[in-house]
Order: structure tokens, then sequence, then C-alpha cells
């Protein structure tokens, strides 16, 4: 009898590790919407391919190994903060003060743990410091040179100011206090200075999601001014059905809740994930003024990509392991699935 309750248990074993081991891993990744066409030269645009695939498969490496949702996220994110292409880390963009100011958070889905850190000047990753926020501390947000203060005592190396500086984000700065001066602050609502945050979702192995978002924020923005990526719930959220990690015009995301919005029409609503990010991304944020994106991930691996703009940075991974990038609107995206017409949504 007790060698067959151990027979018993060893085989239930095995067959709950092949069930965990079944789930197809998926990443979704992207660096801004906001993309106009007429800006980008063939050698930056092939950059910015190089630099997403690299992205998509740094996480994904982790998620074929059996990491978590988590690990994936942050190490896509990290290689997007590293490029200068982009609005995180270096070649983040200006202040109105000529400053560099970063947000960054982070969400495990599984157990709807968070961090975040908002207005860092110092952190060359700003998303492994929202990480330790989450597993270090009982803390959810870290502001300015408090959150700087825990990541020297939890030995994460500072950077000097002038490590985030690039001459294309200090000329973007010129060009928008020349607005200023002028009166044309905030006149072009599809001004490049509301754009460029990148961010990654994950599902791991074990089924779990997790969502993260890194940026500079706007450009020329003033007064401590923070977007909507730190905030869980508005620009980044995830839980056991969804993940999501948004980009573009940060206080209509905030206004709408955008990413805890998606996620509740899937959760709590049934939705499918595609037509729940449509709905936010392209009905309620432009009803408001508000542009820009999102990338969305359910449980079952299903992916929507919603921008109402020229383009968005963006790559994915879906469960035939296949990496795929895309900028502009026009490019296909054959993992996400259209969104139903606007007369049919309720």
């Amino acid at each position: 009898m007790n060698l067959h309750r151990v027979l018993l248990a060893v085989v239930l074993s095995g067959i709950v590790a092949v069930s965990e081991a079944a789930v197809p891993p998926v990443l979704v990744i992207h660096g801004g919407a906001g993309v106009i066409k007429r800006d980008l030269t063939p050698t930056k645009e092939k950059a910015i391919r190089a630099a997403l695939t690299q992205a998509l498969e740094a996480g994904y490496a982790r998620l074929k190994a059996g990491k978590s949702a988590v690990g994936a996220v942050s190490a896509a994110i990290v290689v997007l903060e590293d490029d200068p292409n982009f609005n995180a880390g270096k070649g983040a963009v200006f202040t109105h003060d000529g400053k560099n100011e970063l947000d960054a958070a982070i969400m495990d889905g599984e157990r709807r743990r968070a961090g975040a850190v908002a207005g860092v000047q110092h952190i060359k990753n700003p998303i492994l410091l929202a990480r330790a926020v989450m597993d270090k501390t009982p803390y959810v947000m870290l502001a300015g040179s408090g959150a700087e203060d825990f990541a020297r005592s939890i030995g994460m190396p500072l950077v000097d100011a002038a490590y985030f500086r690039t001459d294309a984000r200090w000329q973007q700065l010129q060009k928008a206090r020349k607005e200023d001066a002028s009166g044309k602050l905030h006149a072009d609502e599809g001004t490049a200075k509301h754009f460029g945050t990148v961010g990654a979702v994950a599902l791991d192995v074990h089924g779990h999601l997790a969502a993260g978002t890194s940026t500079g924020g706007m450009t020329d923005k003033r007064w401590g001014r923070i977007g909507d990526s730190p905030i869980i719930g508005a620009g980044t959220y995830a839980n056991s059905d969804c993940a999501v990690s948004a980009t573009g015009w940060g206080e209509f995301y905030i206004r709408t809740v955008a990413a805890h919005a998606i996620c509740m029409r899937v959760s709590q609503m049934r939705i499918p994930i595609q037509r729940a990010a449509a709905v936010v991304v392209n009905q309620e944020i432009p009803a408001l003024g508000g542009n820009g994106g999102a990338i969305a991930l359910d449980a079952h691996g299903n992916i929507a990509i919603p921008f109402n703009t020229d383009g968005m940075y963006r790559g994915w991974i879906d469960a035939s392991g296949v990496p795929h990038v895309a900028i502009y609107g026009d490019e296909d995206d054959s993992t996400a699935e259209p969104p139903a017409p606007a007369a049919s949504v309720h």
C-alpha cells in the first residue's frame, strides 16, 4: 500500500511539472508611441529595430530558462534603458530646468506586488530600483532623493547626471523652450513631448504575468511633474489575468486609470484583451484629448498592441517562439486580433 502511494505521488508530481512547463512563454515590449516616419533616418531605424530585437532576446531567454515573468520584464527593459534611442535611462528627455528625472514601475501579477520610483536623477536602470522597492521594502513607490538613498542602502551604484545626456535630447529641449516662449506650449497634441516610454509585459512558463514601464517623462516638464508610468494602475498594471504597460500622454492615462481599466475589463467582464485594450486606448483616452498606445497580454498568451499615433516601437515573441519587431502603423501585428468596430463595443 505504501509503495502504491509513493508511485501515485511520483506520477502526480510529474503531471504537475509537465502542466507548468506546458505554458508557452510570451513576451511583448514597446519603446514608445508617437513615432513619426519622417523623423527616422534609415540608420536610426535600423538601430531601433536591433535594440528591440535585443530586448526581446534578453527577456525571452529568461522565460525559456524557466525564470519569472518579473525577471523577463526587468531584463528586457534594462536593454531599452541602456539604449540612447529611447526615452528611458540613457537618452532620457530633459526637464525645463535641463535635468533628467526618471520614473519606473514593475508589477508581479501573481501576487499583485508592485514597486515604483519617481523623479530619480542618478539611477542607471530605474526598473531595477523599482524592482528592489517591490522586493526589499514594505512600500510601493519611492521618489527623488529618498529613492536614491534607498538605492545606496542596498549597494546599488549611482551614476553622474551627465550619463543620461544626449545631444539629440538637449536639442529637443531647446526647441520646446522656444515654443514655450512663443506661447505654443502644448498647442500640438501630437508633439513628441509626450512620448518615448519603454515597457514590457510577460507570461512565464508557470502561467504568471508581469508588467513594467520606464521613462524619462515629458520633454520640458516642470515642477517635478510625474506621468503615468510609475503609477500602478495608470501606466503599469498586472494581475493573474492581464498585464499592461502604456505609453503616451501620461495625464490622460492617469485620468482614465488606463492599465487597470484594461485589466478589469478582462478580469471582471471577461472581454477579450484585444477589445478591452482598444476601448481604453483608442476610445476613452482620445475622447478626453489624449493619445498614445499600450501593450497588453492575458494569461492565455493573447496579445494586444493598440495605438492611435503614426507608429509605435514594439516587438513580441508569442507561443511560436519567433521574434517580431515593428515600428509603423501599417506593419502587420499578426499576433494581435483586430479590435472590434467602435459601434459594437460596449
